[in-house]
């Protein structure tokens, strides 16, 4: 998937017409639209974010996939500043797919919507480069309101607990905490990387294991439930 990613800037994969762009020929939309991709194993609920997206210019969704290997061909066709992802998908959950993502350059913002949001997960999410984050028990609003904030360049993100902190701190290894700080803080991968002397492998490995770690609550925990 990560090859796939990485060639989503071919210059053969849009077409500017005056000021709409055309996607490898086919969905055409402003070049101004907020273009976003929709993951979810779940038919009806691609159907109904695809509705709610096209619903409220200039969000388009340009592409539905159910899971991330259909995921990486889209993102190649459309460019999406947005992706959406369910958090429990089939072979790789939603984290695990946006540490893919993010790893491209320029990377879209990433948004989780799942019946699994909380605090853990957010925190899980910020470590893995999380941009938002939607139950989807939420109204529609907020859901397209994040959208347009994490296009933005801001996050949709619950503020850490310290609770949390601390038990993200004491779940990883002592080596592994000035890492798990830095991102935390959204520190760029290039930066931690020099500054931990760290090869892209290596830090891809401690990456995974540090996420491992901090999202073990979560994967223990049934579903958050909204009041």
């Amino acid at each position: 998937m990560e090859e796939a990613v990485r060639r989503r800037d071919h210059p053969s994969h849009a077409i500017h017409r005056g000021n709409r762009v055309s996607v490898n020929g086919s969905a055409v939309c402003p070049r101004t639209a907020v273009r976003v991709v929709v993951v979810d194993d779940h038919a009806a609920i691609r159907m109904g974010l695809r509705a709610a997206i096209d619903s409220r210019p200039p969000l388009v969704c340009v592409g539905v996939a159910a899971d991330g290997e259909q995921l990486a061909p889209l993102l190649y066709r459309t460019r999406p500043d947005v992706v959406i992802l369910d958090y429990d998908l089939p072979r790789a959950n939603g984290l695990e797919l946006c540490r893919r993502v993010k790893a491209d350059v320029p990377a879209p913002a990433v948004l989780l919507y799942s019946a699994y949001a909380d605090a853990v997960l957010a925190l899980a999410g910020t470590v893995a480069g999380l941009d938002g984050i939607v139950h989807k028990g939420a109204p529609a609003r907020e859901i397209l309101e994040a959208i347009q904030a994490v296009a933005a360049g801001d996050t949709h993100l619950p503020p850490p607990l310290p609770e949390l902190m601390r038990g993200a701190l004491d779940s990883v290894d002592a080596g592994d905490r000035p890492l798990l700080g830095m991102l935390l803080e959204r520190t760029p991968p290039r930066t931690i990387a020099a500054a931990l002397q760290l090869r892209a492998g290596e830090l891809e490995e401690r990456v995974a294991r540090v996420l491992g770690r901090v999202e073990a609550p979560r994967r223990r925990s049934p579903p958050f439930s909204r009041p």
